[in-house]
């Protein structure tokens, strides 16, 4: 059971976000993954999906799940992320007042995904993109 989908995500399309991490739990249930794993890749993607929605310039979220992995793969276009171990911090935002206006930007994002996966890498380049790569064990 190999499955893999690819996913443009637009800067500031809030109109449609929670549509990515939407596929991909329709996608987990119906293969019949176990419904703990499904809450937390859910959270995860949904997590990861806002703050490419927030903080970037678009970008892709690859999702493929095989017998026994799940894994998540999220590339942006954008400013990046100075100081990783910073935004790591739970509370930490640079979401901006608009943003936090209408309900995010809580600062709780990159914790939560981190707490959600049983893999988790983050790797960034100031002034280009940012890639995390989450991994969940079935």
């Amino acid at each position: 059971m190999a499955i893999q989908r690819k996913y443009s995500i637009e800067r500031r399309d809030f109109q449609s976000a929670g549509q990515v991490s939407s596929s991909i739990k329709k996608i987990m249930k119906q293969v019949g993954v176990n419904p703990e794993v499904i809450r937390r890749v859910s959270v995860a993607s949904y997590e990861t999906e806002m703050n490419i929605i927030i903080h970037s310039n678009g970008g892709t979220m690859e999702f493929s799940i095989g017998s026994d992995y799940i894994k998540i793969i999220a590339l942006d276009r954008g400013p990046g992320i100075d100081d990783i171990d910073l935004a790591m911090k739970e509370g930490y935002s640079t979401a901006t007042k608009d943003v936090r206006e209408l309900g995010f930007g809580a600062g709780m994002g990159l914790p939560n995904i981190k707490r959600c996966a049983d893999d988790f890498d983050i790797q960034s380049e100031v002034g280009k993109c940012t890639r995390i790569t989450i991994g969940f064990n079935l």
